[in-house]
């Protein structure tokens, strides 16, 4: 047997392989560690509880409607400390650059991963530098780690029966952008990656609420995320599709690439638990905040072993976890 696409997809498959390559006995420093395979570790540390995560980025193509990979390195590790509810503070760039790779590009997407870095407040401290002869790398690679400080530590298998289910936003945009943009379909630029560092959301809604559980549906979507969190936290949850916010334009190309919307990576959304008495408050907050304008309660944490969605005719169906992301390299 050999590794293929599927194995790092974000489904079924890659799970297979994590729990391969994630048996080190090495693997906690007293706090969360690698064991529990959440969104980053969390290392206790002088009364303070550090979240450390690391994320490499092989998107293709590396400039897409919305982002590119600078942006998408930055934002994937700041959205990854805040869904453990950490602050950032410092992250690192190792980058892995191909021979002849263009100086302007590279210039580019620096300048867009400082931006990102200036959203939420972060800063970038430290990093490395490889070059590969020419042909032995097709694109550039860029790997990212960061570090936090949490004052109060989410976990993604924290979900509570009664807990509501919220999105900060449509689902869907960025793996159907960079599909449509491979496949060279023109949407007039209305099909745009989301990609965000998400931190600055995330500390509005804490401050408006009890967030029990968050994860952000990167590879596998909100369907192998939701999965995630519900079989984590041994709990069921209910979807209601009607409320599912996805852009119309995303729905009709999806409909077009053979391709479920609930199934391709977003980068710039998190989906929460919040205590239900709280679930307004924090739905507000998210809403005051430029990246969750359309945030959306979506479903209800209840008993049970699978997450169901009640469609829009009326019927019932599973939300299963897929195989793995239909769309490769998309972050």
């Amino acid at each position: 047997m050999k590794v293929n696409l599927m194995h790092g997809a974000g489904g079924e498959v890659m799970g297979e392989l994590l729990q391969m390559i994630t048996r080190f006995k090495n693997n906690n420093a007293g706090g969360i560690g690698l064991e529990s395979l959440d969104d980053g570790a969390v290392i206790p540390l002088n009364g303070q509880n550090i979240v450390f995560t690391t994320d490499s980025h092989v998107v293709s193509p590396i400039f897409f409607p919305g982002g590119d990979i600078g942006r998408i390195a930055v934002s994937g590790t700041i959205n990854d400390l805040a869904m453990m509810g950490g602050r950032p503070i410092a992250l690192s760039c190792g980058m892995i650059i191909p021979e002849g790779f263009e100086i302007a590009d590279l210039e580019r997407i620096v300048a867009s991963m400082d931006a990102a870095l200036d959203e939420c407040g972060a800063n970038l401290v430290t990093g490395d530098t490889k070059v590969l002869e020419r042909g032995a790398l097709d694109s550039l690679i860029i790997n990212t780690a960061g570090i936090g400080v949490a004052g109060r530590v989410v976990r993604d298998n924290g979900l509570m029966p009664g807990d509501k289910i919220i999105v900060n936003g449509t689902i869907g945009d960025h793996g159907i952008a960079i599909m449509a943009h491979r496949e060279g379909f023109d949407f007039g630029g209305q099909i745009r990656s989301d990609v965000a560092p998400l931190w600055r959301l995330v500390e509005r809604a804490l401050a408006a609420g009890d967030i029990h559980a968050m994860k952000d549906p990167t590879r596998g979507g909100f369907a192998s995320a939701i999965n995630e969190m519900a079989n984590k936290s041994r709990a069921g949850v209910f979807i209601e599709e009607e409320a599912l916010p996805i852009r119309t334009n995303v729905r009709s190309a999806a409909a077009l690439l053979g391709i479920d919307p609930l199934e391709v990576a977003n980068e710039g959304k998190v989906i929460m638990g919040v205590a239900p008495g709280d679930a307004e408050a924090v739905l507000a907050a998210l809403r005051s905040h430029p990246y969750g304008r359309e945030a959306a309660i979506v479903g209800e944490v209840t008993g049970g072993s699978h997450v169901i969605m009640r469609t829009a005719i009326g019927g019932e169906r599973f939300i299963e976890t897929p195989i793995g992301d239909p769309v490769p390299r998309v972050c």
